[in-house]
């Protein structure tokens, strides 16, 4: 089970974009993940007129994926970042809490 997951909203931790919020858009398979509006990075793109629909060139903004080792989920109780464990219920399933409160995640 992820700690993180898409849809989330987590909070920044290190780096440029530390201290933002934003949605998790993606998570990939080694750990990192794609926040809406964070770690921004310029792409030199080509033309393509051949292409359905034809594609621009020119330089635009991309979203890069950013490790999930910094970023938290955030708490909406506490208005804080938030380390992510998870509980097994006595029937056996799983749900993630949140470390500081001990409720859970997904409400």
């Amino acid at each position: 089970m992820n700690k993180i997951r898409k849809g989330d909203e987590v909070i920044v931790t290190t780096g440029k974009d530390r201290g933002r919020r934003g949605t998790v858009l993606q998570v990939f398979t080694d750990s990192r993940v794609l926040v809406e509006g964070i770690n921004i990075a310029k792409k030199h793109q080509k033309g393509n007129p051949n292409a359905m629909p034809p594609k621009e060139g020119g330089i635009i903004d991309q979203e890069m994926p950013i490790d999930g080792s910094n970023v938290l989920v955030f708490n909406p109780k506490t208005k804080k970042g938030d380390r992510v464990g998870i509980r097994v219920s006595a029937d056996g399933t799983k749900e993630r809490i949140f470390r500081s409160t001990g409720e859970t995640v997904d409400l």
